[in-house]
Order: structure tokens, then C-alpha cells, then sequence
């Protein structure tokens, strides 16, 4: 909010989201090209991207409305960010919902045992299952950033997380490849639909003073729920197999939804994220 106006903050998410996605499809391939040139082509352009992008950061200028105060560092302050995350239900159950959703829903971590085993799909195959959750998260950010929600986004974050768990259900069950590809399309156009809420929505209700800590927070969370989401799909396949991994995965998350629901009744009540 201290960069882009209130109003204009899911649009800049989305946008932001989208470029990170078409880098997510194209940087591999990219890369790939690069390294049959030279080997130490891709790495070499890397460091002078990210130099590039580092001096861009830096450039950027923010008005504060006042010089942060300074805090001795204590035991509480190091863990405010929790405890401002706990006070605000309609943030907790924000982060919370994508926490878990995140963790039940990461049956694309098992795409090698599904391409293989199930679908009898060589690494063509393997790269179009791959490919098609950043391919659906990019045409969703892209169809955010020209037409963001506008009402009842907290409604809406939570059928996109529901729908989100019944395409993970439909791409466990699939055996055609055509399928399984738009069920995974239609899994990262929903997640990207939580991402920008999600997002939005911390921003916009944290004040300056604690923007940092609640986006170290916020940003924990979800690496930790990435990791563990993808440990507790391979632990699960080792016992039950990838498609029943899937199946619990997605009716996991349709439970937490209902759940979240009931427990954090606000995120219901969330109409715009215009601030």
C-alpha cells in the first residue's frame, strides 16, 4: 500500500503474479536452450538478471508518513507477528486456509508416479502436467489483473480453495491425459485466486509498523506449507498409493473450507479489497 494505491493493489498482485508465472513456464525451456549453447550460459545470465533486479528494488522510492521507531529486540517482539496474525481473525483464517490447503493439496508433487504409472505418459506428458498448473495460474492472474473482484471476495477465496480440492479429486481419478491437464489448469487458476486474496488482504490490514513482521510470517508460512505439503504427498503415496493420496488430499481440503467457515465466520463477510 505504500507502493501502489489501496484500489489498485489486487490488480498490481495479480499482475505481479502473472509475470512470476510466465517466468515459471518459460525460464526452464529457456534455460534448457542455454545450457545446450553453453553450460555456463543460463547461470552467467542469471547473476546479471538478478543484479538487474536487485538495483530495480533498490530504486524504488517510498513515501512514509513517519520515520519506524525502533524497538529493543525482546521475546515479544520478536514473535508480534504471530501474535497480530491471532488477534485478526479474518487474516488468521486467511493464512490458515492457504496453510492447509497447500498441505493437503499437494498431490503435483507426486506428477512423476501419475505420468508413469497411471496416465503411461512419456516426459512429453510429464512436461505437460507440469506445465499446466503455471499455465492456469498465469491465465487467472492475467484475467485478475483486467477484471479484479469487485465483490464478496471473501466468498469467493474460499470457493476458488473448494474448487481447488475438487480438481485435485478429478485429477487423482483421471486416466486420459486431457483430463488430467484441465484439472490442473483449473488447480493453479483456483490457487491463484487465493494467492491474490490472500495477499491483499495481509497488506491492506497490516499497518506500516508491522508490515514486515507479518510478511515474514506470511511468507514462512507458506514455504513451510509448499515443503510439508509435498513430504506428507510422498509419505502418504508410500502407504496408500498417488491416487488415493490425491483423493484424501482434495476431500482434505474441501473439509477445511467447510470448516474455516464455520470457525472464522468474517472471512464470509469480506466484501472488496479496495482497503
Amino acid at each position: 500500500p505504500n507502493i501502489v494505491p489501496s484500489s489498485l493493489l489486487q490488480v498490481a498482485i495479480a499482475t505481479s503474479t502473472s509475470m512470476m508465472q510466465t517466468a515459471f513456464i518459460i525460464g526452464p525451456s529457456l534455460g534448457g536452450l542455454l545450457y545446450g549453447v553453453n553450460p555456463v550460459a543460463p547461470f552467467a545470465i542469471s547473476a546479471v538478471l538478478y543484479v538487474i533486479a536487485s538495483i530495480n528494488v533498490i530504486s524504488i522510492r517510498v513515501e512514509r508518513m513517519q520515520s519506524p521507531s525502533r524497538e529493543p529486540m525482546t521475546l515479544s517482539s520478536v514473535f508480534a507477528g504471530v501474535s497480530f496474525i491471532r488477534s485478526r481473525p479474518v487474516m488468521l483464517g486467511t493464512i490458515s486456509l492457504d496453510l492447509f490447503a497447500v498441505l493437503l493439496g499437494g498431490a503435483t508433487a507426486l506428477l512423476p508416479m501419475f505420468a508413469r504409472d497411471i496416465l503411461h505418459a512419456g516426459p512429453w506428458g510429464l512436461g505437460l502436467l507440469r506445465g499446466a498448473p503455471a499455465i492456469g495460474a498465469l491465465a487467472m492472474s492475467i484475467w485478475l489483473a483486467r477484471r479484479p473482484l469487485q465483490s464478496d471476495v471473501g466468498k469467493k477465496m474460499l470457493f476458488a480453495v473448494l474448487i481447488f480440492g475438487v480438481a485435485t479429486i478429478i485429477f487423482s481419478l483421471s486416466s486420459n491425459i486431457i483430463l488430467s491437464v484441465a484439472a490442473l489448469l483449473v488447480v493453479g487458476a483456483s490457487d491463484t485466486v487465493s494467492v491474490v486474496v490472500r495477499s491483499s488482504l495481509v497488506q491492506l490490514l497490516t499497518p506500516d509498523a508491522m508490515r514486515g513482521r507479518v510478511n515474514a510470517v506470511n511468507s514462512l508460512f507458506i514455504g513451510t506449507s509448499n515443503q510439508l505439503g509435498e513430504f506428507e504427498s510422498g509419505m502418504l503415496a508410500s502407504a496408500l498409493g498417488p491416487i488415493l493420496t490425491g483423493i484424501v488430499g482434495g476431500v482434505g481440503t474441501i473439509v477445511v473450507v467447510l470448516l474455516w467457515m464455520r470457525l472464522f465466520p468474517d472471512l464470509t463477510r469480506v466484501k472488496t479489497l479496495k482497503g
